[in-house]
């Protein structure tokens, strides 16, 4: 079974190695949906919403709430990219004997993501 929860958070960056408006200093309110795949425990949750808020607001949402982006990493500010750091973040983090974590969406505006799942070749170890 998959489970979902859905952060926003804002923040401002700007692309480098990038020629258009989105090399100038601009921000965005991100939503963030991460999605947990596993069984049922005891109580019929694969993981309570309430750990997977408290790990997912530890690990990412406080790193990146109102910070301007390109301070915070060492890398192009692009959505692919920060969902990949987000992936490598997560991962151990959400990782048991019955769950893990299956799927990241990360919205940058209303009609434009970038996600990854646990299929995706190219974060493979």
């Amino acid at each position: 079974m998959k489970v979902t929860k859905i952060f926003t958070f804002d923040s401002a960056h700007n692309l480098t190695k990038y020629n258009g408006k989105c090399e100038n200093l601009h921000g965005h309110t991100y939503k963030l949906e991460v999605t947990v795949e596993g069984e049922l425990d005891d109580e019929g949750m694969v993981i309570d919403f309430e750990i997977l808020k408290d790990i997912v607001n530890k690990v990412i949402i406080d790193k990146l709430d109102h910070h301007y982006l390109n301070e915070v990493f060492g890398f192009n500010t692009t959505c692919e990219n920060i969902i990949t750091w987000m992936w490598k973040e997560l991962k151990p983090e959400l990782k048991s004997e019955r769950y893990e974590l299956y799927k990241i969406k990360l919205w940058e505006t209303p009609t434009s993501f970038a996600e990854i799942t646990s299929n995706d070749v190219y974060h493979k170890d």
